[in-house]
C-alpha cells in the first residue's frame, strides 16, 4: 500500500514539473537577441505586447504580479522574452541585459515599460471628463457615449506610426460597424482646417475630434503617439494601448465581455 502511495507521489510531483516547465523555454535566445538594437526592436515590436493579460515571471522564474513586472522594465535592467507554450496563454519573463548590450536597448525598454506601467495605472479609473464637438459639428460628451463601447485613437497630423496604421483602424472600424454598442471616436492635436485638408486625402473611419493637444497633454497625460484607449460601458477605461495589434485583440476580448 505505501508502495503504491510513494509510486501516486512520485507522478504528481513529475506531473507537476512538466506542467511548470512546459512554458519555461524562451521564443528567442534570451542573449543573442541582444546583440544589435534592429534585432531586439524588431522581435520587441512583434512579440511583446505589455498591454495584453499574461503571466509576469521574474528572472527567477517566479510568477510576479503584471504591476511589478512593468516596474522592473521601467526602473531595472531587464528586457522581456516570451516564453513557448503548449497553451493559449502568454508567458512572459524578464531576463538581464548584458553588459555588453547596445545601451538603447535599456534606454528604449525604460521608456517602454514607463509608458506601459503608466497605461495599467490609467485602467479601471474613469475616462476624465469632456464636453467636444466633432469635425461634423456633433457634440460627444462622457454622458452622451455611456452605455456603449468606445474605442478612442489619440494622435496628430505629423505622427507617422499614427497615419501608418490608419488602413488597419479602418479595417478593425468596418468589422464592427453592424454593432451599435461600439463608437469609434479619435483625438487629434491638430486644427479643423488642418485636419479636413488632410483627411480629404487620408480618410478615417472614425469620428474626429480637432483641437484636443492640451486636453490629451494635461487630462489624458499622453507622451506617446499613438495612443488607443477602450472604454467600458460605464465609461470606465478598460485598455490603454501603444498600438493597433494590441488594440485589435484587447477589442475582440472587450466586445464579447459587454456583448449583452
Amino acid at each position: 500500500m505505501q508502495k503504491a502511495i510513494n509510486i501516486i507521489i512520485a507522478f504528481l510531483i513529475f506531473t507537476s514539473g512538466f506542467a511548470q516547465s512546459n512554458h519555461e523555454t524562451p521564443e528567442v535566445d534570451p542573449i543573442q537577441i541582444q546583440k544589435n538594437f534592429a534585432d531586439w526592436s524588431a522581435y520587441q515590436s512583434k512579440s511583446i505586447m505589455l498591454s495584453r493579460d499574461f503571466t509576469a515571471l521574474d528572472s527567477n522564474s517566479k510568477e510576479i504580479s503584471k504591476e511589478s513586472f512593468l516596474d522592473q522594465l521601467a526602473n531595472g535592467n531587464f528586457i522581456p522574452i516570451r516564453l513557448k507554450s503548449e497553451d493559449s496563454k502568454y508567458y512572459y519573463k524578464l531576463f538581464e541585459i548584458q553588459p555588453n548590450s547596445d545601451t538603447s536597448i535599456k534606454a528604449t525598454i525604460n521608456q517602454i515599460g514607463f509608458d506601459a506601467h503608466k497605461n495599467f495605472e490609467m485602467e479601471g479609473t474613469a475616462f476624465p471628463k469632456f464636453s467636444f464637438k466633432d469635425l461634423n459639428g456633433n457634440l460627444v460628451t462622457n454622458e452622451s457615449i455611456k452605455g456603449k463601447i468606445i474605442v478612442i485613437k489619440c494622435w496628430y497630423i505629423h505622427c507617422t506610426p499614427c497615419i501608418r496604421e490608419f488602413p488597419q483602424v479602418n479595417k478593425l472600424a468596418d468589422e464592427y460597424k453592424d454593432r451599435k454598442d461600439i463608437l469609434f471616436i479619435s483625438l487629434a492635436e491638430d486644427s479643423p482646417e488642418q485636419l479636413k485638408t488632410f483627411l480629404a486625402k487620408r480618410p478615417l473611419k472614425y469620428s474626429v475630434i480637432p483641437s484636443m493637444k492640451v486636453y490629451m497633454n494635461e487630462a489624458l497625460q499622453l507622451n506617446s503617439f499613438p495612443t488607443h484607449f477602450i472604454l467600458n460601458k460605464e465609461g470606465m477605461i478598460a485598455k490603454v494601448l501603444p498600438n493597433f495589434e494590441s488594440l485589435e485583440v484587447a477589442l475582440a476580448k472587450e466586445s464579447i465581455l459587454q456583448s449583452n
